[in-house]
C-alpha cells in the first residue's frame, strides 16, 4: 500500500512504516509496471488456498495531474461513477495492454492484465480527490498530508485488510479472503491437481434464497401483483430496533438520561453463529431445532413478556415497558410470521412453546463469520489499545479512558471508525439492492450473482445481536425494576439518578450483573453513549409532539437533526 504525491517535481510513493519510495514512472501505465516489478508492494494471504493482497496505490491531487487525471469528476462523471472510456489516461493503458475492471476508471479503479499460470498481474487505484473514502466512516482522512494518510490506511490494511473499495466492499472481500470458494484437491491418478469446493466457504456459485428471504423486486417474487405488500407472513423481517416508549411519572421524577452502546454489536452477533452454507430446503410442519440455520414461520404472539423464563427461574415483569423482542419496532407480534433462527430460538429461551408451520433450512452449515469476527474484534482492541483504553479496566477507569479517547490520536480515531463501518457495512452488503443500472422489479441485479449475496446471513447475525440485546434488558430489569426508555440498533436508554452509567448499571465489588450489560471494551460490552437531562428528553418530545420519539437517536449530544450518520 502506498500514497503516491509529487513534491517539487519528484513523485514519492509513501508506504507503511514511514518508507518512502522515488516514483520514476513518467505514466500512469509506467507506474503500474513500476509497482509490480519494483515497488514490491501487496499483503499476504489471509488463508491457505487464498490469494495474495493486489498492491494499493492511492493518488494524491498532485499525484492525478503529474500523470493526466482530473483532479475532481464532473457530475456526469461522479454519477457514471467512473471517467469516460474515451479519456486519454484510459486509453494510454489499453494500448500498454492494461485493461479495467467492467466498473471501469472510477474511484476505486482495477487494473489488470489477465493472469499467467498463478501469477497474477493487477493493482487497484484509490482516489480520495473522487471520494473514494466516504467522509462518513473516513472522516477527513482524504485531506491528509501523504505520509499521515499512508498511516492511517496502513494501520487498517495490517490489521484488517488492504482496502478493495468502500468499507462495505472490504468487509464483504474479508468474508471471502478468510474463506476462499475453491482450493486445489490432492493430486489425481496423474498427479494432477483440479480446483474444488473450499469446505466452510461459501463456493463460487450464487444460490438463491428461499421467497420470504428475498427482498421485494426480486426474480423470485416476479409473479406477485405489481403493488402487492408483503406481511409478515411472506416476508422474513430481521432488523435492528427502532423502539421508543413515554416515560413513566417516576422516571420522570428522575435527573437524567444516559444513552449505553454495544461496542461492536454485530460482529458479537456474528461471533459462534451457525450459519448456511449452501442452497435451503423448505420443510412443512418441522419440529424446530435451535442448531439448524433458516427462516421458519411460526406463530409468536403467545410469548408473553409479563412472565418470562430467566435463567432457570420465572420473573414477572412490566410487559408494558418492553419491547417485544420478536419485532424491530417492538410490537407485540399479531399472528405468524417468519423469523430467523437465533429469534425463535429466544422464544423458547424465554419459556415458550414453539410450532412452526413451515421453514426454509440449510442443512449444509457452518461458522463462516468466525474468522472474520475474530480479524475485526484483533483489529479493533489493538487500535483502541494504542488509543489508551485497554481491555480489563475496572467500570470507572475504562469510561475515564474512553473520555475524549478520539483526541489522543485523531488518525487512529479515524482507523476506529472505518473498522466499525466494516462490520456494518459488511453485512449490508450480503443484501445489497439494486443500485440504478436501469433495474426494473422482478429482473435480477449485479449484487445476486455474487455467492456472497446471502440475505439470510444478514438476517441471522440481526437477529442474534437484537435477541442478544434484549437478552441483556430482561436481566437488568429482572434484576434492577429499571426498563430502557429507548433503544436505537444497539444502543439503550435509560433514567437515573445520576449522568454515569455507574448510575444505574448494578455492579457489586467491580463485578457486573451475570448476563446483563458489562462496562468494558471488548465487543459485546458496553460504553457509555452519552447523557441528556430528563428535562431535554421531555422537551424535545414535546417541541415534535412525539410522546414516542426515539430519544436513543440524539442522546450523544443532545443535537435533534436528520442527518444521516451513515449507521
Amino acid at each position: 500500500m502506498a500514497v503516491v504525491d509529487v513534491e517539487d517535481g519528484q513523485v514519492r510513493a509513501y508506504c507503511t512504516g514511514g518508507l518512502v519510495l522515488d516514483v520514476p514512472a513518467k505514466s500512469l501505465a509506467a507506474l503500474v509496471d513500476w509497482t509490480l516489478a519494483e515497488a514490491k508492494l501487496g499483503q499476504p494471504k489471509l488463508s491457505g488456498p487464498g490469494k495474495d493482497a493486489d498492491p494499493l496505490l492511492v493518488l494524491t491531487e498532485a499525484a492525478l495531474d503529474r500523470y493526466g487525471l482530473p483532479v475532481t469528476l464532473t457530475d456526469e462523471e461522479r454519477l457514471a461513477g467512473r471517467i469516460p472510456e474515451g479519456h486519454k489516461a484510459v486509453k494510454q493503458l489499453a494500448r500498454a495492454h492494461w485493461k479495467l475492471t467492467k466498473r471501469g476508471f472510477g474511484p476505486w479503479a482495477r487494473i489488470y492484465r489477465p493472469a499467467q499460470g498463478s501469477e497474477r498481474a493487477c493493482v487497484q487505484l484509490c482516489i480520495p480527490s473522487w471520494h473514494a473514502l466516504d467522509t462518513r466512516h473516513w472522516g477527513h482522512a482524504g485531506q491528509l498530508p501523504p505520509a499521515e494518510l499512508a498511516r492511517v490506511l496502513g494501520v487498517y490494511a495490517s490489521r484488517v485488510m488492504t482496502p478493495r473499495g468502500s468499507t462495505a466492499v472490504t468487509g464483504l472481500e474479508l468474508m471471502t479472503a478468510l474463506h476462499p470458494p475453491t482450493r486445489a484437491s490432492q493430486p489425481d491418478a496423474a498427479g494432477r491437481r483440479h480446483s474444488e469446493r473450499n469446505p466452510g466457504s461459501l463456493g463460487q456459485d450464487p444460490v438463491d434464497c428461499a421467497p420470504c428471504e428475498a427482498p421485494d423486486g426480486h426474480p423470485l417474487l416476479a409473479a406477485l401483483p405489481r403493488f402487492h405488500v408483503r406481511g409478515p407472513a411472506e416476508k422474513l423481517f430481521e432488523e435492528a430496533y427502532d423502539w421508543a416508549r413515554p416515560m413513566t411519572d417516576d422516571e420522570c421524577m428522575l435527573r437524567y438520561l444516559v444513552g449505553i452502546d454495544v461496542n461492536m454489536a454485530f460482529a458479537a452477533g456474528a461471533n459462534g453463529l451457525t450459519v448456511g452454507l449452501g442452497a435451503p430446503t423448505r420443510v412443512e410442519r418441522p419440529a424446530f431445532d435451535a442448531k439448524l440455520p433458516g427462516s421458519w414461520l411460526v406463530d409468536l404472539s403467545h410469548v408473553d413478556l409479563s412472565r418470562v423464563k430467566v435463567g432457570k427461574e420465572w420473573a414477572e415483569l412490566d410487559a408494558s415497558l418492553l419491547p417485544s423482542p420478536f419485532t424491530p419496532k417492538g410490537e407485540r407480534p399479531e399472528g405468524p410470521a417468519w423469523y430467523a433462527t437465533p429469534t425463535v430460538a429466544y422464544a423458547k429461551e424465554l419459556g415458550y412453546e414453539v410450532r412452526p408451520v413451515e421453514a426454509w433450512v440449510r442443512y449444509e452449515n457452518g461458522r463462516y463469520l468466525d474468522g472474520w469476527y475474530q480479524r475485526l474484534r484483533d483489529a479493533y482492541l489493538a487500535t483502541m489499545s494504542d488509543l489508551g483504553v485497554d481491555a480489563d479496566r475496572t467500570p470507572d477507569d475504562f469510561l475515564a479512558a474512553m473520555d475524549g479517547y478520539r483526541s489522543r490520536d485523531p488518525e487512529l480515531a479515524i482507523v476506529v471508525s472505518a473498522m466499525k463501518a466494516t462490520v456494518k457495512g459488511g453485512l449490508g452488503k450480503l443484501r445489497e439492492r439494486p443500485r440504478g443500472e436501469g433495474w426494473k422489479p422482478g429482473q435480477p441485479w449485479r449484487a445476486l450473482s455474487r455467492p456472497t449475496w446471502r440475505p439470510d446471513i444478514r438476517a441471522a447475525v440481526i437477529s442474534r445481536t437484537r435477541i442478544n440485546l434484549h437478552r441483556k434488558i430482561v436481566k437488568h430489569a429482572a434484576f434492577t425494576g429499571q426498563y430502557p426508555i429507548a433503544i436505537l440498533s444497539d444502543c439503550v436508554v435509560y433514567a437515573a439518578a445520576g449522568p454515569s452509567p455507574l448510575d444505574f448499571l448494578p455492579y457489586r465489588d467491580g463485578k457486573s450483573l451475570p448476563g446483563g450489560f458489562k462496562l468494558g471494551v471488548n465487543p459485546g460490552l458496553v460504553k457509555h453513549e452519552g447523557t441528556q437531562s430528563v428535562l431535554w428528553g421531555e422537551e424535545v418530545r414535546e417541541r415534535f409532539d412525539a410522546p414516542e420519539l426515539n430519544l436513543a437517536r440524539y442522546i450523544k449530544d443532545g443535537t435533534v437533526t436528520d442527518a444521516d450518520s451513515g449507521e
